[in-house]
């Protein structure tokens, strides 16, 4: 049957070539990820002014500091001398600058050009304005988000306002005091998919039942099909026999003293577009950090986020961490093959979407949207 005539339960994919095209990932850098609010880093990783943290966001690595006045800076990590990559270290500390191993151009934590051989024989250099590149930050949610745009749109419509459209107002995600919790397990996962796989199968459940056998176990409503995100403000219950989120459903941890008795017993499952997902548990929050690397390749980093006396006591994590981590396997696994029928004759043109999956239509439809109107803005 032609994707053309699809019967009203059906809705037809996006063509397999946007997921393995190189030319249509390289858009998608420029007019996405190099436009849009992207989450770098863990904002306590910048604990003291020097720390330092080197990310990928889209084309560009993206060097992301604290600074002596206690602010949080990024710059594109390249030497303004010759454009030698400044840091080659993912992460990091340095205690004064920041200096290029290729020629020796020295930079303060606040990007100005502060030193270089031969510099004070040049008179007519502003250290200003051969300082780094400044790339825009906000803080929020104890994370560091950059933009690389000239302009860069609303922080409050694109990123808080996603939060507030999926749990129906700003303030639910409060409660969870994320900015004062602190990483009690961190697992890096490398995928060969692209991106939009991963946040397609984070959308839905329609695979719920088939692969997650712990999760379903847990919030029952899953193996329904309808994942927690289909339903604004909606958190999904533990089922009656779960003491808490863990892969036996065992007993978990305190609560988040600001979660309300609404939330508690409940997950509740949010996308920031283009690369963040937000799982909120009584207990803990679990938050996921996409960096698209290429077209069939996506780092994604985990952290599993506790309150600071948990971490700090060495209380057992393990049963809550080793629910999502299992989680995360089969869904990347399934992601992974994916991967490998995107180019296949029999998907040039796409598949297909069944009703609960619908709103992944939507995705569609905003990304070929947003990449339409970045490329006519220029």
């Amino acid at each position: 049957m032609s994707l053309t005539s699809l019967p009203p339960s059906l809705i037809a994919t996006l063509p397999g070539d946007t997921y393995t095209d190189a030319a249509f990932f390289a858009r998608e850098q420029q007019h996405l990820f190099e436009r849009m609010w992207f989450c770098a880093v863990r904002a306590d990783e910048l604990d003291k002014p020097g720390r330092f943290r080197t990310v990928q966001v889209g084309r560009e690595s993206v060097l992301v500091t604290r600074s002596r006045d206690g602010s949080v800076r990024a710059f594109l990590n390249i030497c303004r001398h010759r454009g030698a990559r400044l840091c080659t270290q993912e992460s990091g500390e340095v205690k004064r600058n920041f200096q290029c191993p290729y020629h020796a151009w020295t930079y303060g934590l606040d990007g100005k050009l502060v030193a270089a051989p031969n510099l004070t024989s040049m008179p007519d250099i502003d250290r200003g304005t051969y300082g780094l590149i400044s790339v825009h930050v906000r803080e929020w949610l104890g994370h560091v988000w950059v933009c690389l745009a000239e302009e860069p749109p609303s922080f409050e419509e694109e990123v808080a306002g996603a939060v507030a459209e999926r749990l129906g107002d700003r303030e639910a995600i409060d409660h969870y005091g994320i900015d004062g919790l602190q990483v009690g397990r961190r697992v890096t996962y490398d995928v060969r998919a692209n991106w939009k796989l991963i946040i397609e199968n984070f959308m839905e459940c329609y695979h719920c039942a088939t692969i997650h056998p712990e999760l379903t176990e847990v919030l029952p409503e899953f193996a329904d099909g309808l994942a927690a995100q289909y339903y604004v403000g909606h958190g999904a219950e533990f089922s009656e026999e779960a003491k808490g989120f863990t892969v036996d459903g065992s007993e978990g941890l305190d609560r988040i003293p600001g979660v309300t008795e609404e939330q508690d017993r409940r997950y509740y499952a949010i996308t920031v577009r283009p690369q963040v997902f937000v799982n909120l548990v009584p207990d803990h929050v679990i938050f996921h950090r996409m960096y698209p690397m290429a077209a069939d390749r996506t780092m994604v980093e985990c952290d599993w986020l506790y309150l600071p006396d948990v971490v700090a006591g060495g209380k057992d994590v393990e049963r809550s961490v080793e629910l999502f981590h299992r989680v995360n396997q089969q869904d990347f696994d399934a992601c992974e093959r994916t991967q490998l029928g995107m180019g296949s004759r029999g998907y040039a043109a796409g598949g297909v979407l069944v009703p609960s999956e619908h709103h992944i239509g939507e995705f569609h439809t905003w990304l070929q949207t947003r990449l339409a109107k970045e490329e006519a803005a220029g």
